[in-house]
């Protein structure tokens, strides 16, 4: 498993790898949710950090979505 992603790391990544990367982690997450259920998840820590690396990527995806808006109303 990797490491969490940092912000910085989210906020220098394109839209197109920012969903790339989001679609990744739901999958990641579906499978550490079944590994879990099946009492074969070794590292409890996982399903957080990709939990947190989830938001951190919706976080930035929003952020882009208003500042585009503003732009737009100006």
């Amino acid at each position: 498993m990797a490491k969490s992603m940092q912000i910085q790391d989210v906020v220098n990544m394109s839209a197109t790898e920012l969903a790339a990367k989001l679609d990744e982690s739901y999958r990641e997450l579906f499978n550490l949710r079944f590994q879990r259920a099946g009492n074969q998840l070794t590292d409890t820590n996982s399903i957080t950090r990709v939990r947190k690396t989830i938001a951190r990527i919706k976080t930035v995806q929003r952020q882009r979505e208003l500042a585009a808006q503003m732009t737009k109303a100006e």
